[in-house]
C-alpha cells in the first residue's frame, strides 16, 4: 500500500470518527431517551393490568344478579376503574337532536355520536341515508386513573346533566357527564348542533380531574374510526372516490390515502381536519385548535360486504386536565356539496378557513371547474328543475365559446388537404431517402402560401381544460344524485341498458355485469365523429402514416366504451351530447368553405408573398434547425 493510499484510508477514519461524535446523543438526551421508553413500558404495564382487572371485575359482574353491590364487585370495580368506578355500569341510553337536515342518535356509553342521519337524502334503494349506527362507528378517549388504571370512555356510562336545551334561534345543547368518586370532579361532553346545518359541535370540558388523574396530563389518545356504507348502485365506481382525506393545520392543501388498496400512514405533524369521505357524503372531525398527531389506516372491504372501507383514526389530542380550556372539535355530517362546504369559510380569516371544498376531486383542472362549470351549473339550475336540460344547455355554451377554435382548426385541415396535390409533387420530387430536404421543402411551401401545421393542433389543445374539467365534475356533483333524464334513473351512476346476474368470464369483470346506453350512444357518435375527420384529414398525410391514424381512432371510441361503462350517465350523456354537436358543426362548416376557393385564395397569398417574401420567426428558427441537421449529416457522412 503506497503513501497516499494510507493517508486516504486514515483520512476516511477520521471523517467516520469525527462524524461519529458530533452526532453522539448527550446526556440530556440519553436521559430524556430513556424517560421515554420508560412512560411506554409503564404505559404498557399498566395497560395489562388495566385489562386483567377489567376481566376480573366483568366476570364478577356476570355472576352477580342485577343490582347486586357486593364488597368484592366493588372493590373489583375499583381496581379495574379506579375514580371512574361510579361510571363502570349503567344503561345504554338514547338522546337524539335533530334540525332541519341532520339527525344525531347520541348515547350514554361512551358518550359518543350512536348514528347519523341526513334527512334530505336516501339511499340508492330509497332507504333513509344513515352515515353510521351503532357499532359501524367508534369514538372512544384512553384515561390514565391515579392507580395507574388505563380506561377507555367507551366502556363507562355517562349521565344527562340536564334535558336538551333549545334556544330562540333554534340551536341545540346536550350534555353528557362522566363521573368520578370525587363529586366535583367530572368531564362533561357537550354537543351542540346549530339550527338547519351539518356541523355538529363537540366540546370536552374537564372539571377537577387532575384530582383522579396524574398530574400534568396535557394530551389523551383518542379514537375515531367508522365501516363506510354503501350508498349508491355503482359500488366500484363510489369505492373509486370514497378517500381518507386530512389536511395538516399549517397547509391549505388537501392530502389522502390511497383509495384503491389497504393504505396507512404516521402523521406527526399538527393535523386540522380528517375526513372520513364517500362519493358524496362525509364524517369530517375538525378541531378547534389542531390535533397532535395521528395515526390513519383505511382498509377495503370485500365486494359482497354492504361496507365499502374500514377508517380509523388513532390520534393524540391536547387535553387541559386543570379545566382552563376545553377540547373542541366539529363533526361535519353532511354531503359533499361544493357550496355547502365553500360557505364555512365565508368570512373568515385566510389562517382559520378550512378548505373543506378540497375534499371533493375535481380533477387537473379544478380551477376551471371552480371559476367556470360550477357557477355556470349552479345559474342553469336556478331556474331549470330538470338535469338533462342543464347539461344540454352547458354543452352548448361550451360549443359556442370553443367554436372559434373549432372553425379555426377545421380551416387548417382544409388548407392541408387542397395542398395535396403540391405535397404529392413534392414526395414525388424528392426521395423518401432524404426526408431532411422533403421536410424543408414542404416547410417552404407552409410558408409560401401562410399555412402553419400547427394551428390544427393548438386549437384542440386549448380545448382539453374544458373536456377534463368536466370529466372531474361530473362524478363528483351531488346535485345529478338520484336525479333522473330519460331512460337515466339516476345521472350520478350508470344508466344500464342490459345488465345480467350471471357471471360471464372477462365479460362481468369488464363490463361489472351491464352496459350503459349513454356509453353506448356516445362510442357510436365518437366512432362516425373519428370517420369523419380521418377522412377531412386523409389528405393531410402519407398512406402508410394515416392507415396507422384511422387505426388509433377506430380503436379509441372501444377504448372510451370499457372505460366509461361505470361512470355517471350525466358524464357519459355530455360527452355524447358535446361529440353529436360536434358532427353537426363539421358537416355545417364544410358546407360553407369552397374548396377551390379556398385552393385559389392560397394560391394568390403565396404569389404575393413570392414578390414580397417575409418569413415568421417560426419558420426561420425551424429552417435554421433544418439547415443545422443537414449541415451535421453532411459532416458525418465525410467522416465516414
Amino acid at each position: 500500500m503506497d503513501k497516499n493510499t494510507t493517508i486516504g484510508f486514515l483520512l476516511i477514519a477520521l471523517i467516520i470518527i469525527g462524524f461519529a461524535l458530533m452526532n453522539k446523543p448527550s446526556e440530556e438526551e440519553i436521559a430524556r431517551q430513556r424517560r421515554y421508553n420508560d412512560s411506554i413500558a409503564l404505559v404498557q404495564q399498566a395497560r395489562m393490568a388495566s385489562e386483567a382487572a377489567m376481566r376480573e371485575a366483568n366476570a364478577l359482574l356476570t355472576t352477580q344478579t342485577q343490582g347486586a353491590d357486593s364488597a368484592t364487585v366493588q372493590a373489583r370495580l375499583a381496581d379495574a376503574f379506579g375514580a371512574f368506578k361510579p361510571s363502570a355500569t349503567g344503561t345504554d341510553r338514547h338522546y337524539t337532536l335533530e334540525n332541519e337536515v341532520l339527525k344525531v342518535v347520541l348515547s350514554s356509553q361512551g358518550g359518543r355520536i350512536y348514528a347519523a342521519e341526513l334527512k334530505d337524502y336516501r339511499t340508492h334503494d330509497s332507504l333513509p341515508l344513515l352515515l353510521f349506527e351503532g357499532k359501524e362507528s367508534v369514538m372512544n378517549f384512553t384515561l390514565l386513573t391515579n392507580n395507574n388504571r388505563i380506561v377507555n370512555t367507551k366502556d363507562l356510562f355517562f349521565t344527562p346533566v340536564s334535558d336538551i336545551q333549545k334556544d330562540a334561534d333554534g340551536n341545540q345543547t346536550f350534555a353528557l357527564r362522566l363521573n368520578t368518586t370525587e363529586p366535583d370532579a367530572y368531564i362533561d361532553f357537550v354537543y351542540t348542533l346549530p339550527a338547519n346545518d351539518y356541523m355538529l359541535h363537540f366540546d370536552i370540558k374537564p372539571t377537577n380531574i387532575n384530582k383522579v388523574m396524574p398530574a400534568g396530563t396535557n394530551s389523551l389518545e383518542m379514537k375515531w374510526a367508522s365501516k363506510l356504507r354503501q350508498q349508491e348502485k355503482g359500488r366500484k365506481f363510489e369505492e373509486r372516490y370514497a378517500t381518507l382525506s386530512y389536511r395538516f393545520a399549517s397547509e391549505t392543501d388537501v392530502e389522502m390515502l390511497n383509495a384503491a388498496k389497504n393504505d396507512s400512514k404516521r402523521l406527526n405533524n399538527r393535523i386540522k381536519w380528517i375526513a372520513f369521505k364517500d362519493q358524496f357524503f362525509s364524517s369530517i372531525l375538525i378541531a378547534d385548535d389542531a390535533i397532535i398527531s395521528a395515526n390513519l389506516s383505511s382498509t377495503v372491504e370485500p365486494e359482497r360486504s354492504k361496507y365499502l372501507k374500514d377508517y380509523t383514526a388513532d390520534m393524540v389530542v391536547p387535553f387541559d386536565a386543570l379545566g382552563g380550556d376545553p377540547t373542541s372539535f366539529k363533526f361535519f355530517l353532511g354531503p359533499n356539496h361544493h357550496k355547502t362546504l365553500a360557505d364555512y369559510d365565508k368570512g373568515v380569516d385566510s389562517d382559520q378557513k378550512l378548505y373543506l371544498r378540497k375534499i371533493i376531486p375535481l380533477g387537473w383542472f379544478g380551477f376551471v371547474n371552480r371559476y367556470f362549470i360550477i357557477p355556470m351549473f349552479n345559474f342553469f339550475r336556478g331556474f331549470i328543475g330538470n338535469m338533462g336540460i342543464i347539461i344540454l344547455l352547458m354543452t352548448l355554451v361550451v360549443k359556442i365559446i370553443i367554436f372559434p377554435m373549432t372553425y379555426k382548426s377545421y380551416m387548417s385541415s382544409a388548407k392541408m388537404r387542397v395542398l395535396k396535390p403540391e405535397i404529392d409533387e413534392i414526395n414525388a420530387r424528392i426521395p423518401a431517402d432524404k426526408p431532411a430536404e422533403r421536410q424543408q421543402a414542404m416547410m417552404k411551401l407552409y410558408n409560401k402560401v401562410g399555412v402553419s401545421p400547427m394551428s390544427g393542433c393548438l386549437p384542440l389543445l386549448l380545448q382539453m381544460p374544458i373536456l377534463i374539467a368536466m370529466f372531474g365534475f361530473f362524478p363528483t356533483a351531488i346535485e345529478l344524485r338520484q336525479e333522473s333524464f330519460l331512460w337515466a334513473k339516476d345521472l350520478s351512476t350508470y344508466d344500464a341498458i342490459i345488465s345480467w346476474q350471471a357471471h360471464i368470464p372477462l365479460l362481468s369483470s369488464i363490463f361489472d355485469n351491464h352496459i350503459s346506453l349513454f356509453c353506448l350512444l356516445m362510442t357510436i357518435t365518437t366512432f362516425l365523429s373519428n370517420k369523419l375527420n380521418s377522412a377531412t384529414q386523409a389528405a393531410a398525410a402519407g398512406g402508410d402514416q394515416m392507415k396507422m391514424m384511422q387505426w388509433m381512432m377506430n380503436l379509441m371510441p372501444l377504448m372510451f366504451f370499457f372505460i366509461f361503462n361505470n361512470y355517471a350517465s350525466g358524464l357519459t350523456y355530455y360527452y355524447f351530447l358535446s361529440t353529436l354537436i360536434s358532427v353537426a358543426q363539421t358537416y355545417i362548416i364544410r358546407g360553407t368553405v369552397d374548396e377551390e376557393k379556398l385552393l385559389a385564395q392560397l394560391r394568390a397569398k403565396g404569389n404575393a408573398r413570392a414578390q414580397n417574401p417575409k418569413k415568421s420567426s417560426f419558420m426561420e428558427r425551424l429552417e435554421k434547425m433544418q439547415r443545422e441537421q443537414q449541415k451535421a449529416m453532411m459532416q458525418q457522412n465525410k467522416k465516414r
